[in-house]
């Protein structure tokens, strides 16, 4: 593979890859006559100093950084108005990456992640428009680490992106990547059940992307999950989920692979006093591995979608526990991906980090992480020391 074509790609990923925080709390702009609008907003920004030994390439080096984390910067806007029997609302919300380039003056830039109305009632609720898909979704929302910093490296093009850095994605689970979608969402039944089902806007994963292309999808992407919810007394909780995407892309160019992408995604997370417990996983094939079948063609990726005429397969999983006491929480990772292509790519990712709150407000985080890509026999090991700032309103 062109390791410079999957830096150049993996650049544009990382500056896409934004994933919903739940809001620390919002500031409320207008509340009057069944109509309300507030706003929530995130920043955080990381001096970070990376060694690489890269046996992939070839070069070793060490490079100290200012960026954001796992987390791009955001602002939000949220809307909701009652009328009859129902609740009609809307998010849009607006991801910053704050880094400087090599490249460029500035990389600075912003992304729509989010861009849907919602209409509840009895019934449940009904999303359309733009949001965060559901295959994989909790594996990375429920992550210990989500406003940590993460996986980098020279291979993928992290090191220097102009991006985020990549948390477990890639090495652990993958990216809910937002896409235009048809969401109905069930109220909760049997005692703490949810259940998510999702027409989503498919994406081409053949190599077959020419103009005039004859590579098509008949069907829209498949996606949902189900979750359960339950309270065990005195603040603890258990959470648990299941998800799945199906997606096919075929075409009649010659040499051109039809792929039917599947794929299910698992975990569950345990609450017990200051004790918090998370594992998770996933297997498929023809998924890629960052950010889903359809995103990882475009980002000249295909060749581990499918490979002489097969899906390739891949699985994952992350591990993790955290304890809090006071304003500190401590926390320890394990995440790792594997695609089984026939120079098959393994990437782990181990994390160590300290969250201190300052207030309701300000959070200082020391993180120490350590990711090593294995790219049939060749590695590159790289360790990161991050330092961040963060301000949720």
């Amino acid at each position: 593979m062109n390791k410079q074509l999957i830096i150049r790609h993996a650049l544009v990923a990382a500056s896409a890859l934004a994933c919903a925080s739940p809001a620390f709390s919002a500031v409320e702009l207008y509340n009057e006559a069944d109509t309300s609008v507030s706003v929530d907003a995130s920043f955080n920004t990381f001096f970070v100093r990376s060694d690489s030994d890269n046996e992939i390439s070839g070069n070793d080096r060490t490079q100290s950084r200012v960026k954001m984390g796992l987390l791009p910067n955001w602002v939000g806007f949220n809307f909701s108005k009652k009328v009859d029997e129902l609740t009609l609302g809307g998010r849009s919300s607006f991801w910053v990456t704050i880094n400087d380039s090599d490249s460029a003056v500035t990389s600075t830039g912003i992304d729509v992640r989010q861009f849907y109305a919602t209409v509840d009632g009895d019934f449940g609720q009904l999303l359309f428009g733009k949001d965060f898909t559901l295959f994989s979704r909790s594996n990375i929302f429920l992550d210990e680490m989500l406003q940590g910093y993460g996986a980098v490296n020279d291979t993928l093009g992290l090191i220097d992106g102009q991006g985020v850095s990549f948390g477990h994605i890639g090495s652990g689970y993958f990216y809910p990547f937002p896409h235009a979608q048809i969401t109905y969402r069930t109220p909760e039944f049997a005692g703490g059940f949810k259940l998510a089902l999702a027409v989503v806007d498919p994406g081409n994963a053949t190599t077959d992307t020419n103009p005039g292309r004859t590579s098509e999808e008949e069907m829209p992407r498949f996606e949902g999950e189900l979750t359960f919810t339950s309270s065990m007394g005195d603040g603890n909780t258990f959470t648990g989920w299941l998800g799945f995407l199906q997606q096919s892309s075929e075409s009649d160019a010659a040499g051109v692979d039809d792929v039917d992408s599947s794929g299910l995604s698992y975990g569950a997370k345990v609450k017990l006093g200051s004790l918090s417990l998370h594992a998770s996983g996933f297997s498929g094939e023809g998924l890629g591995l960052l950010l889903g079948p359809g995103t990882d063609a475009a980002l000249g990726l295909q060749n581990l979608i499918s490979e002489n005429g097969s899906e390739v397969d891949s699985d994952g999983y992350v591990i993790q526990g955290a304890y809090t006491t006071g304003s500190e929480r401590f926390v320890l990772s394990y995440g790792e991906t594997t695609v089984e292509t026939n120079a098959e790519w393994n990437n782990e990712t181990t994390q160590v980090a300290w969250f201190h709150d300052v207030n309701a407000v300000l959070r200082t985080v020391v993180e120490y992480n350590v990711n090593t890509l294995d790219i049939g026999g060749a590695e590159e090991e790289t360790s990161t020391m991050a330092f961040g700032l963060i301000a949720n309103f």
